[in-house]
């Protein structure tokens, strides 16, 4: 029976998008360029991620059927066989396997062994930091202790990326990267073999020679010229794939303007000062009593030209956005329809209820502390989500990025669309306020800051983050690595299967977060997220949140780091009490901290009176 490869659609975007690596079957292969995809596409629609993005569009890959209903030709998202260098595991011979020698549903076989065993891919490769991938030179590297004189020798010299006499071999008395070495056994001058070998203890790391400056599935007339020293890795390595995702949610657009805008309105519209701004407009005044308000009511001037617009008649002058900007805001619509007062009509995409935690009311404690902690849930009941793959990068995450279509020819993207459900937890405003200006929180989260602007990362996070990291960032985002890991045992949804959205840039007036879950089908999850979002669970779920947040099977020494992670961004979070799989984290399990939620020696914890109170409680009913 042939064998059949697939990959799910989704996949096709991450993690097996342009440019991955795929091992399937004990075969390696890799996705090429959207360049070569089929003309038969899914049209993906986000125009909010488009205009983002500045594309025209999205399309997902071709449905995958099923194998009653496959149809043999039928095209899909091309994957390109990767490494070409196979090696048999009964004769050791090593191969170039060349495209002209696929055979479509037959996996390689050896044909110098009569079993016709599998072919087996090398697993190592090597890569540069523009983002090439490309085969090893074994031939070369065999010869690589050889003088130029003695390489020259061997026959198989003029045609080293296809040599035919190579074998890969495995010591019996040795262990490790050393027990494996690559013989060439060509015949020489004079009749002798050629005998080169070499091991493969010095195989990993940076290496001569020069970068090919392509991908495996570029042609070679599509070769860039690359100066970037090269790096033979494992071809499984994580370093060998860094994609960048975009997402958004399909939100419906509102008239309504956002919160923050409404209430700096109010504020200027009350100010003492507006009447006369009105009466001084066009003099030399204008500007002075314009800023007299804008001071005292911290207005943005874009809502004061609005009111002045507004109360003369004459349109508002809107400033260009500077060159390369985009005046797309993911996080600041999305966060505008959760937060709005009138919360948008039901759609068959978006679909989102007010919810609460039940405590209206309630004396008893902790029920009363936690909810004068909380401002609002709201349940989402249908939620859309759009993910389009921008490109890649190699070797590292600041490396150059590839683009998804490398011969940028193509005005869209790969994407996917995932449909799910989702609970959006906020935090009270005032207690939020007067918690993030403490001295202590603001010292605390200084050092964090400081680390953020001295790492590599800082960039790459500068969207999710906001302009500067803030006290509240880090406290939502910390509960919502907490609040999934909760979710996970009261659910039943796995960490992996559970997301994360953080609402914490205070020039947007966020204060929330949105953890949720999408699948594939368009019929969505089954709503138990949602389920779990009301009440009375989710108070019950936010104090053992809390009571499991407190100790960690790694304190004191999680509790009192300073600095642990990628380039020291977490303080208190470590695989026992807070981080998550990487496809749940918006920032790669980086700023975290758990103190800013329980509280410490030397900072208070914005939840600390919650858990105090809670310890009290189950104390006293312990006691009777």
């Amino acid at each position: 029976m042939k064998r059949r490869l697939r990959v799910r659609q989704a996949q096709t975007v991450l993690p097996f998008g342009v440019g991955a690596v795929l091992d399937v079957q004990g075969e390696s292969f890799v996705a090429a360029g959207i360049g070569n995809w089929p003309q038969t596409k899914t049209p993906v629609v986000s125009e909010r991620l488009a205009a983002r993005l500045g594309v025209t569009g999205f399309y997902a890959a071709p449905h995958t059927l099923n194998d009653r209903y496959d149809a043999p030709d039928h095209p899909g998202v091309p994957y390109v066989r990767f490494p070409g260098w196979l090696f048999c595991g009964a004769c050791r011979t090593m191969v170039r396997f060349l495209r002209e020698h696929e055979k479509p549903g037959e996996p390689p076989v050896c044909a110098s062994c009569a079993a016709a065993p599998r072919l087996t891919p090398m697993r190592f490769v090597r890569i540069c930091a523009d983002g090439h991938l490309d085969d090893i030179d074994w031939w070369y590297w065999a010869h690589s202790r050889l003088t130029p004189e003695q390489r020259a020798a061997c026959s198989e010299e003029e045609r080293a990326w296809q040599a035919r006499r190579l074998s890969f071999h495995v010591a019996d008395r040795a262990s490790g990267l050393e027990a494996l070495s690559v013989r060439c056994g060509a015949i020489g001058a004079g009749g002798r073999a050629c005998g080169a070998e070499r091991d493969l203890l010095d195989v990993l790391g940076p290496q001569a020679g020069r970068c090919s400056g392509r991908n495996p599935w570029q042609r070679w007339d599509e070769r860039a010229t690359c100066g970037q020293q090269v790096h033979h890795v494992q071809r499984t390595a994580g370093n060998v794939y860094y994609p960048s995702v975009y997402s958004a949610l399909d939100i419906p657009q509102t008239a309504e303007a956002p919160r923050a805008e409404r209430d700096a309105a109010e504020s200027v519209l009350g100010h003492g000062l507006w009447a006369i701004l009105l009466g001084a407009l066009g003099t030399e005044r204008e500007e002075v009593f314009r800023t007299m308000i804008r001071t005292d009511t911290e207005a943005p001037d874009s809502v004061i030209d609005q009111l002045v617009a507004e109360a003369t008649g004459t349109p508002v002058a809107r400033p260009a956005p500077p060159s390369g900007a985009s005046e797309i805001d993911l996080s600041r619509d999305e966060w505008y329809a959760f937060d709005a007062d009138k919360l948008p009509e039901a759609t068959q995409e978006f679909a989102v209820r007010r919810g609460g935690l039940g405590l209206d009311g309630e004396t008893e404690e902790p029920w009363a502390t936690l909810d004068r902690h909380i401002g609002g849930v709201v349940l989402v009941d249908r939620l859309r989500e759009v993910r389009a793959l921008t490109g890649f990068r190699r070797h590292s995450v600041n490396g150059a990025l590839v683009p998804a279509d490398t011969g940028a020819r193509l005005r869209w993207l790969p994407a996917t669309e995932v449909y799910g459900e989702g609970v959006v937890l906020t935090l009270d405003e005032q207690r939020l306020n007067s918690w993030e200006n403490d001295p202590r929180v603001q010292a605390h989260v200084q050092h964090i800051r400081t680390d953020l602007d001295a790492s590599f990362r800082d960039e790459q996070l500068a969207e999710t983050v906001g302009s500067e990291l803030s006290p509240r960032f880090l406290l939502l985002h910390t509960l919502a690595h907490l609040l999934i890991r909760q979710l996970s045992f009261d659910s039943g949804y796995t960490t992996a299967s559970l997301r994360e959205r953080v609402y914490g840039r205070p020039e947007h007036d966020q204060r929330g977060l949105l953890v949720y879950t999408a699948a594939g089908d368009a019929e969505g999850t089954l709503g138990g997220l949602v389920r779990q979002g009301e009440k009375p669970h989710f108070a019950e779920t936010l104090i053992r949140m809390l009571e499991a947040a407190a100790w960690c099977s790694a304190d004191p020494l999680c509790a009192e780091h300073t600095g642990q992670g990628f380039g020291n961004l977490n303080r208190a979070a470590c695989h026992a009490c807070t981080l998550l799989p990487e496809t749940s984290c918006q920032t790669g399990n980086t700023l975290l901290d758990r103190a800013l939620i329980v509280g410490s020696a030397h900072v208070p914890g914005y939840f600390a009176d919650v858990l105090t109170a809670s310890r009290e409680y189950a104390a006293a009913t312990a006691l009777g």
